[in-house]
């Protein structure tokens, strides 16, 4: 009893608790209000954390008027993630949860996730451009891609993955398409904020908070949502019937954790000890 008050008190010094205690408050209430009890909620669990952290960014950005440690590359992959996911559960219905948070807050929550994100991207590129690091955000910077164009390193070849392995829930190829783009894509859209962060090592100590929790949150939702799709992924087969496409997105979701490892190392040990999170060095993965 005596640690768990330590540690809660050492969270609420450091500020990084209470935006997770408010999350946590909003996730019971829509569960309560819109949760029918199905496992299918997980899918707009995770939809919560992502649009969660998502503002978190934003109202970093906001805060501190500075675009310093924001990956621009990674929230381009992200615009396309919930662009392509948008496309694909707007016309149709196979990659929505069961429960009725699918007839409309699963859609409203990834809409307001794709206009923070978008947020996001004007605030770092025209109302604080001069505070972004673009030298550090160098991800894909590789000839012949020009290392403005990065994030198409991550696109493009999700975009042919997709094209070539996706599952048929919609009976409708470009529907099924763009939720499986989405899908990939996600899985590597956060490479370029972990390589940013990478490249800060050497001169700068510490994450800021909420860019912390921004991609936690972010790593989170992969995990909430592959607890669904662990038990689900052999409903996705492609239109011959074959199931092996469902391990293959299953295998995209474990690759997102096994990528984001160090960090939720780095980000749980900061919380346990109630200080800022440490940025890796050396030879990190982050």
């Amino acid at each position: 009893m005596i640690s768990a008050r330590r540690f809660l008190e050492k969270q609420r010094k450091s500020g990084m608790l209470p935006a997770w205690i408010g999350f946590v408050v909003l996730s019971l209430f829509v569960f309560v209000a819109f949760s029918d009890g199905d496992f299918s909620f997980l899918l707009t669990y995770a939809s919560l954390l992502r649009c969660f952290g998502l503002m978190l960014l934003v109202l970093k950005l906001r805060r501190s008027g500075s675009a310093a440690g924001v990956s621009a590359k990674s929230l381009q992959c992200y615009v396309a993630v919930f662009t392509t996911r948008l496309a694909s559960i707007l016309r149709h219905e196979g990659y929505l949860p069961y429960d009725k948070s699918g007839d409309w807050l699963y859609h409203v929550v990834e809409g307001l996730a794709l206009l923070a994100t978008v947020a996001a991207l004007v605030l770092v590129h025209h109302t604080y451009n001069l505070t972004y690091e673009e030298n550090n955000d160098s991800f894909g910077s590789f000839p012949p891609l020009p290392a403005n164009l990065g994030a198409l390193a991550i696109v493009f070849p999700c975009g042919l993955a997709a094209a070539l392995l996706h599952p048929s829930l919609n009976r409708d190829w470009f529907s099924d398409v763009a939720w499986t783009y989405s899908m990939y894509t996600e899985s590597f859209a956060v490479l370029p904020q972990l390589f940013l962060f990478q490249k800060q090592a050497s001169s700068r100590e510490t994450v800021e908070p909420l860019i912390g929790h921004f991609v936690a949150a972010l790593g989170f939702s992969r995990l909430v949502e592959m607890a669904f799709w662990m038990s689900s992924f052999t409903e996705l087969s492609d239109r011959y019937g074959n199931r092996h496409v469902g391990v293959i997105v299953l295998v995209a979701q474990i690759l997102h954790l096994i990528i984001m490892g160090d960090f939720f190392y780095f980000y749980l040990t900061s919380l346990k000890r109630g200080l800022p999170l440490q940025l890796p060095t050396g030879s990190s993965n982050v």
